[in-house]
């Protein structure tokens, strides 16, 4: 037997400083393993980015409770916004559906991702977790008793094992597998702002509106005081990067959007008119990722985006992401590398796969959030069969919650794996 199946995990190097990296840490730290996080960009750069590519997203239930598991929750909630339900309209303004969740979980949480990065990132140093900025890694070497990184500045770390948190265009992901796929443009620009002047429009009561416009989507919520948030995925057949996306300026991206935007019957014309263009933040092509054949290989591991992309309109995306740091950490407090990994693999796989397949799935409200990524927009008879359709596949009866077994996901810290 080779040391990497019997012996246990000390140390961990962690690559990415964003979500899963920083969560991936906290929870090595507190089942007793050493982990240092390496983050490619260095601060200067990390404002920069803060400023382009801080789009909005929502940290769901069962990534509060995966928080609440290593104490982390609260980092999150101080930074959000309460999201006490999912509301769907058309681009006429009727109501479809109203998705709310078990009132026993934790409450969403809209967050910009800069803002959650930065508040994990500081619960971890808080906790004396060690993140080295400006570290890009170019490769690693497994030696079969541990791994030792190759970073752009020349320096050389090593431990046990390496995490790839690295995201969406992992090098560590390239490293496991060179054949695996790419990330694929998915047909859509992603758009988000906050408007923090008071606007006239009535409170949403902590509803977050998502509505099926004619030609774009546009997701939307007005807090008590008047002012607002907003986000809106904009069809757009060619691709562009994100770079591309960034030169044509905010205010010929409020231009274009307020021109998407103009025949529908829902707030999107006033929040657009109302958002200033420094306040707009544009995040670029949203990007697709085909399943991958391995997660893992010798000292290596993916986890988050870099192992699972999910589309924008599953919400999971930052959940799945500590979830999987989670039970990642607990796998190897528990076994030895080699069958931790995959313990962790049989773990995730199949939860991963379920979520994707709902958030992809027709006719389900998610799937009808995720269809709009197309650069084609949904024609009348398709509009009118989605708006048909979708109060029907999202009512249940008895109490009951639509898609509610992806919030109730919990995971028992102390239950010891294999």
């Amino acid at each position: 037997m080779t040391a990497r199946t019997t012996a246990r995990t000390r140390t961990a190097l962690v690559i990415g400083g964003g979500i899963a990296g920083p969560v991936a840490a906290m929870a090595l730290h507190k089942a007793g393993i050493e982990a240092t996080v390496y983050e490619a960009y260095d601060d200067s750069v990390s404002k920069e980015r803060s400023s382009r590519f801080g789009g909005g997203m929502t940290v769901a239930p069962n990534g509060l409770q995966a928080l609440e598991t290593i104490d982390a929750a609260e980092a999150v909630r101080a930074i959000g916004t309460p999201v006490t339900a999912l509301g769907l309209r058309s681009w006429t303004g009727r109501h479809l559906a109203q998705l709310v969740p078990p009132a026993d979980l934790p409450t969403t949480r809209f967050v910009w991702r800069t803002e959650l990065q930065e508040a994990l990132v500081a619960e971890a140093t808080r906790r004396g977790i060690v993140l080295h900025r400006g570290k890009r890694l170019l490769d690693a070497t497994d030696t079969g008793t541990g791994v030792t990184a190759r970073f752009s500045d020349g320096s050389l770390a090593r431990a046990d094992i390496l995490i790839g948190a690295d995201g969406l265009h992992s090098t560590v992901r390239s490293l496991i597998d060179p054949s695996a796929p790419k990330p694929h443009y998915a047909g859509m620009l992603t758009f988000s702002a906050s408007v923090p002047k008071p606007t006239d429009l009535p409170s949403t009561e902590g509803v977050l509106y998502m509505c099926f416009g004619k030609k774009a989507y546009f997701a939307y919520q007005i807090l008590d005081d008047g002012s607002a948030l907003w986000s809106a995925n904009l069809p757009h057949r060619e691709p562009m990067t994100s770079t591309e996306t960034q030169a044509v300026g905010a205010g010929e991206w409020l231009k274009r959007l307020r021109e998407a935007f103009a025949d529908d019957r829902t707030p999107a014309s006033d929040l657009l008119a109302a958002t200033l263009p420094p306040d707009l933040v544009i995040t670029g092509p949203t990007e697709t990722m085909p399943p991958l054949r391995a997660w893992s290989r010798g000292g290596m591991i993916l986890i988050g985006d870099a192992a699972h992309a999910t589309p924008p309109a599953s919400g999971q995306g930052a959940s799945l992401a500590s979830e999987g740091a989670v039970e990642l950490a607990r796998c190897l407090r528990d076994l030895s590398p080699g069958k931790a990994f995959k313990a962790y693999e049989s773990l995730r796989r199949p939860r991963v796969d379920r979520i994707l397949k709902h958030a992809t799935a027709t006719p389900t409200a998610t799937s009808a959030a995720a269809r709009t990524a197309t650069p084609k927009p949904a024609g009348p008879l398709s509009r009118a069969l989605r708006d048909a359709v979708l109060p029907m596949v999202t009512k249940v009866g008895e109490g009951a919650v639509w898609g509610a077994w992806q919030f109730e996901h919990r995971i028992d810290w102390d239950e010891r794996v294999g």
